[in-house]
């Protein structure tokens, strides 16, 4: 054998050993189609995330961290395939994702089947880590619960009559089933449930039939309203002068795009993820100053929640000392990290992050584009009794 073709052979398995040596994560997500702006805040979070927790190297006990984009455009099928050939093709050693919930919810037993990690983030429905979850499922984002406890802790007060708007799909449903659940538990009546169609943007019927339902009742009269994208729900209704019945709105946070149209609705109340004047903590600091530094302003929603499973995923693996997958698990349940909002803790009964959520009021200053959620109150991991779903 000759000494050229021995050190090609050398060099050829350096490579190969340097590659196997990658540590690889697949971001599957709704690059494209209604959820867009959700999905690039998504993206732009894990990469800061990855990056704030390996100090700039990205590399892990020298490993270079590899991440394999693919985008879902919102089909659950598409979601389902493309997680199969990450976890087969690409051989990844965990996956995050998807943005929608119905995409999570086709994703879920690939993870299982494949035995490796999913982390979601951000699809929020309850049955991710309840009816469907399974042992290789993390959640780093909130969950249903976690927004309606925190909403109705928010909204508790005497005599106060609530309805609701939901997205007829698992994000709407499994939303006001949790928030229906929370009410009660604060002693506060759910008189009227609506849904719609994602798609829906006429909500002439959907709002008389709200106002039918609460017009006569006495009390704080409100109207709680789930919804994820387009269509302008609470415009629309708005126009319709729930006023005249003494109806107020109510709801979740929502991105800086949405809350533009919400300065019509200063004085509203509820409980929301993330804002990013809400936290105080070194990390939050980092992400805000970096965000403006390269974005031309400040972090958003899912910005957040992309780099908490950045954040995450780098933690599990230092703790595990590996990629393996049972280590990951063993690393994983109960394990406490710090991300934009403080430390989250991923329980280990069903691998959901538990994680300090904000009531809020919505205010219109001057010289800010969108209404600004102020701060109440920040209502702590501990305040929350959030129910553990897949048992």
């Amino acid at each position: 054998m000759t000494r050229t073709l021995l050190a090609g052979m050398v060099s050829a398995l350096a490579l190969a050993s340097a590659a196997a040596a990658d540590i690889k994560i697949a971001h599957i997500y709704g690059k494209t189609g209604p959820f867009e702006a959700y999905a690039k805040q998504s993206h732009d979070g894990l990469m800061l995330g990855l990056e704030y927790a390996t100090g700039g190297t990205m590399e892990i006990n020298g490993e270079k961290i590899v991440v394999i984009e693919k985008d879902t455009q919102l089909k659950p099928e598409n979601g389902k395939a493309l997680l199969e050939e990450a976890y087969g093709d690409d051989e990844v050693d965990l996956a995050i994702g998807p943005v929608s919930s119905g995409v999570a919810l086709a994703m879920l037993p690939v993870a299982e089947e494949y035995e490796k990690i999913l982390i979601v983030e951000p699809a929020v429905a309850d049955s991710i880590t309840g009816e469907n979850w399974n042992r290789y499922i993390f959640r780093t984002s909130r969950n249903s619960s976690q927004d309606a406890v925190s909403s109705a802790i928010a909204l508790a007060g005497d005599n106060v009559k609530i309805a609701t708007l939901a997205q007829d799909y698992a994000f709407g449903r499994d939303g006001i089933a949790a928030f229906r659940e929370a009410l009660a538990a604060q002693g506060i009546e759910l008189v009227h449930e609506e849904y719609a169609p994602t798609d829906t943007t006429d909500f002439t019927a959907a709002g008389e039939r709200i106002f039918n339902a609460m017009k006569d009742l006495d009390g704080d009269k409100k109207l709680f309203v789930i919804w994820a994208g387009g269509g302008n729900p609470l415009g629309k209704i708005n126009a319709m002068d729930p006023g005249r019945f003494g109806i107020e709105f109510a709801g979740v946070g929502n991105i800086l795009a949405a809350l533009k149209g919400f300065k019509d609705y200063e004085g509203m109340e509820g409980g929301t993820y993330y804002y990013y004047e809400l936290p105080d903590n070194e990390v939050n600091d980092w992400l805000v100053k970096t965000h403006f530094e390269r974005f031309d302003g400040p972090p958003d929603f899912f910005t957040a929640g992309g780099m908490t499973a950045g954040l995450a995923a780098v933690e599990a693996i230092r703790q595990a000392g590996s990629t393996d997958t049972e280590a990951l698990i063993s690393a994983m349940e109960g394990m406490e990290w710090e991300t934009p909002k403080g430390i989250m803790r991923f329980r280990p009964e069903d691998h959901q992050a538990l994680q300090t959520m904000y009531h809020f009021k919505l205010t219109v200053q001057d010289g800010v584009e969108w209404a600004v959620p102020e701060l109440v109150r920040e209502l702590a991991i501990d305040e929350m009794p959030i129910p553990i779903r897949n048992q």
